[in-house]
């Protein structure tokens, strides 16, 4: 057994894209390897800022010699044919071949043995591929050639079994060969050297100043980080995402200090976090209270002579240069009141079928009119206030400089203007929840008008035919629905979505069938909460069966009735009664096909010859009442008991009764009991839609 190294070094590859590509090298170069028989141990990917690495270990040094058998034309073909099968397996005669009898006549067969490559041969031709195949969000051109990939490429090293592969990676023309040898760090050890093997070539680049693995480069600054923050009795910030990130751009991390000046301290925090960390890539810190204070840590990819003093007044150079447009947005987006760049939405489109922002803006206010009138205790004038101010710091320079602070700088700019704070906070407020982690808004103003926003946007999106398919969902309309779902059930909301959808659907300005669209968008949100309950560990089939009902648009009585549903169903009541039901079910659905009718309607008492069969049609006659009763009180716990109390009847019957009896009155009016436990067991829920 033997081992493949391969490194392509490059040009700084984006630090976002090097984990997918390593892990696509490894597997592309897997599937090669498997592809012509080479079977191997395992093989393990890493990345750098100028570096993807591969090790394969336990690479047989030959292929496995083949026998394989080979089936051609009829011994009659016409000599055309068997020419040419002769010519694929290398033979000059049909006498060198085997005839064999089949159930559909004589067939020529031949055994083919093909001796194995040796896997030095066959490596070449399955890297050049893998490079060639590797894809990228971006890609680009260099030179004269065409050759496409994320970044120039310098060199390739490429060792099996302590030997250089011979070969080269034709770029259109231009070669670059097979090699053994590499660079360091890019400042610290530019020097080229040769490896041998990969523990060799590990060695040398952590002399050389470079980490491989990024997932140690990840830890170590994490590490150093927080040592760094607890000596200043301070702390990091927590942010995994911007360490990940950070850990694709140094080959060699080195934590420094620096710090903020004071002048900016008074900017928002959210102002000060976003530019530091988005534009910077900095790390800011906390003190124990979780106070932002006038420090910030850069992770360098360089280990300075003078302990880093230059690298950190470089970068407090910069920071000043950013924090100093921020400051100035700031200060000057304060001094007109937010309620002024309300007019300048009307120039700027929301979509060219939907109109402008301005027009987004009346429709959320006829909206949220709506449902502040469905909902009780809500003030009415604080929900339009917010909703006809919560896009304006969309024209802010803030804004415009740090779009994501959208929302949030309109929230600081609603309290600068003496807003009202259910105002402010539903400024900031109306664009979540953005996804199933994300916080969730409580307060009622917060809520109406991140539901009118949410629901508009879905409505008219609908209205305009621009609905998700498969995965291409472009305007982001799952989240959209799942927000929706998110305010109405962790807030206990009692919304009747139909007439709301319908309402908004109504106020689009795209001619639409505003009630086909309604359905249409209901059973959107049937799936998306299916998809929201599942994760939560709730069956799918549950919500089918209560949605299959129909006529239910309320998400709180559904999730209650599907609450209900899965305490039923986990009983044994509920587990045998479910039993007799797709007994029930599935007699009715063979004896209606056969009869081509439906066997509906009241049982003739007349035709009750046993006593399992009256006490049948009693049982479920007040059965009926009863869940009647309990759902009209939203008491789904007793609706779904009065269902088990037709468990012994059902079972009784199912025991003593020859539903298809000889006379035909009979079997008929037997046939209607059956259906009398199917339409009665639907009143609580469609039971055919229950898997298992």
């Amino acid at each position: 057994m033997a081992e493949l190294l391969f490194e392509i070094l490059s040009q700084e590859i984006p630090a976002r894209m090097q984990r997918r590509a390593s892990d696509d090298l490894r597997i592309l170069v897997a599937e090669g390897l498997k592809k012509a028989g080479l079977a191997f141990d395992k093989a393990h990917a890493f990345s750098t800022p100028r570096r993807l690495a591969l090790v394969v270990d336990g690479l047989a040094k030959k292929q496995p010699d083949v026998c394989e058998e080979r089936r051609g034309p009829r011994a009659d073909a016409p000599d055309k044919a068997i020419k040419g099968f002769l010519s694929s397996v290398g033979l000059n005669s049909i006498d060198e071949c085997e005839q064999r009898e089949t159930d559909k006549g004589t067939f020529l067969f031949v055994v083919v043995e093909k001796k194995g490559v040796p896997t030095i041969d066959v490596l070449p031709s399955i890297l050049i591929d893998a490079v060639e195949k590797m894809s990228w969000p971006k890609s680009m051109r260099w030179g004269h050639n065409g050759f496409r990939w994320v970044r120039p490429i310098h060199s390739i090293l490429a060792i099996f079994n302590g030997d250089v592969l011979k070969g080269a990676l034709n770029i259109k023309g231009e070669q670059i060969p097979f090699g053994r040898t590499t660079v360091g760090h890019r400042f610290l050890a530019p020097e080229t050297f040769s490896v041998a093997s990969f523990s060799d070539y590990q060695n040398q680049l952590r002399r050389a100043s470079v980490i491989l693995d990024p997932d140690e480069r990840q830890a170590l600054i994490e590490k150093d980080l927080s040592a760094l923050a607890t000596k200043e009795d301070l702390s990091i910030k927590d942010d995994p995402l911007l360490v990940a990130e950070v850990a694709g751009l140094v080959e060699w991390p080195e934590i420094l200090l620096g710090e903020i000046d004071e002048a900016f301290m008074d900017v928002p925090a959210e102002v000060l976090i976003t530019s530091i960390r988005t534009h910077l890539k900095y790390f800011v810190l906390e003190d124990h209270s979780g106070k932002l204070v006038p420090r910030f840590a850069v992770v360098s990819n360089m280990a300075a002579e003078d302990n880093g003093k230059a690298i950190v007044i470089g970068n407090e150079r910069v920071l000043r240069a950013r924090l100093a447009d921020a400051k100035f947005f700031w200060d000057q987006d304060r001094k007109n009141p937010l309620s002024s760049w309300t007019p300048m939405l009307a120039d700027i489109t929301f979509h060219e079928k939907l109109g402008t922002l301005d027009a987004k803006i009346d429709r959320m206010q006829a909206l949220a009119t709506e449902l502040c009138i469905v909902l009780e205790g809500v003030c009415r004038d604080r929900v339009l206030s917010a909703v006809r101010l919560c896009k304006a710091d969309l024209v802010s320079g803030m804004v415009a400089e740090l779009p994501e602070l959208q929302g949030i700088m309109g929230r600081y700019y609603a309290l600068h203007d003496g807003e009202h704070p259910d105002v402010a906070d539903a400024i900031a407020d109306h664009y979540s929840p953005q996804g199933p982690k994300d916080r969730c808004p409580s307060a009622l103003v917060s809520v109406v008008v991140a539901l009118a926003d949410k629901i508009d946007t879905l409505a008219g999106f609908w209205a305009i035919g621009e609905k998700p398919t498969g995965s291409k969902d472009p305007y982001a309309l799952r989240r959209a629905a799942l927000g929706v779902i998110r305010l109405i059930v962790e807030n206990d909301l009692r919304i009747p979505l139909g007439p709301i959808f319908k309402f908004a659907l109504d106020a689009q300005p795209a001619k639409n069938d505003s009630g086909q669209a309604t359905e249409s968008l209901l059973g959107f949100f049937s799936d998306r909460l299916k998809v929201h309950l599942r994760e939560r560990g709730v069956r799918h089939d549950l919500i089918s069966a209560v949605f299959a009902l129909g006529g239910e648009d309320d998400l709180v009585r559904l999730l209650m009735r599907v609450d209900a549903l899965s305490a039923f169903l986990d009983s044994e009541d509920g587990a045998n009664l479910l039993t007799a039901y797709s007994r029930a079910a599935n007699i009715l659905r063979i004896e209606e096909d056969k009869d081509d009718t439906r066997f509906n309607g009241e049982p003739d008492q007349s035709q009750l010859e046993q006593p399992e069969e009256s006490e049948l049609a009693s049982a479920l006659k007040q059965a009926a009442v009863n869940a009647k009763s309990a759902l009209e009180k939203e008491d789904y716990k007793s609706a779904m008991q009065t269902m088990a109390a037709l468990r012994g009847p059902v079972d009784g019957f199912f025991e003593k009764v020859t539903v298809n009896a000889e006379e035909p009155a009979l079997r008929v009016n037997r046939l209607k009991l059956l259906s009398g436990i199917r339409e009665t067991m639907r009143t609580v829920a469609d039971f055919n839609q229950i898997e298992g």
